[in-house]
């Protein structure tokens, strides 16, 4: 059995939030004053800007890290391979993430429909799984009594206090 990725470029204006291996043509249009951030499971710091990036259809902030910051230049065309959407405070982001990468382009896109901003849209952010309790809210889940499954004791289960 093989598993197929969809692999032709997208305009911006089709992008959905979730959206993976996205393939996308953009000119940018803006690249934001970068600022620090702190990683917090391992103290590292990285250097983050927000990017307005942009097709005919529209535009969406492109989420930079670190060295790409400083590889994109106002006015220049992109091509953003295996890249993704993710929702960051319930608005559309665009992501080169680890396995996407992003290449001048010899394509060049003339004119950015700027008044379509994919990123001032508002979507529903849904909720995130706890995974310090497997979402399962307050509480357990552990071993007590002696039960074998976890949890309150069955019928006939005996109580072992020891």
């Amino acid at each position: 059995m093989s598993f197929e990725v969809e692999t032709s470029t997208k305009k911006i204006a089709e992008l959905k939030p979730f959206d993976k291996h996205v393939n996308v043509l953009f000119k940018v249009v803006e690249v934001g004053e970068p600022r620090s951030v702190t990683n917090r499971n391992s103290g590292e710091t990285h250097e983050v800007a927000d990017v307005v990036v942009g097709d005919e259809t529209a535009s969406i902030i492109l989420t930079a890290w670190n060295d790409t910051i400083d590889d994109l230049e106002e006015g220049q065309t992109y091509q953003l391979n295996n890249g993704y959407v993710t929702l960051f405070r319930g608005h559309m982001r665009l992501s080169v993430g680890k396995f996407g990468q992003i290449e001048p382009s010899d394509d060049e896109i003339t004119e950015v429909n700027s008044e379509v901003n994919r990123s001032d849209e508002e979507f529903e952010q849904p909720r995130r799984r706890d995974s310090f309790r497997g979402n399962r809210g307050f509480g357990g889940g552990g071993r007590r009594f002696g039960d074998r499954r976890g949890g309150r004791p069955r019928y006939g289960d005996e109580k072992k206090y020891w």
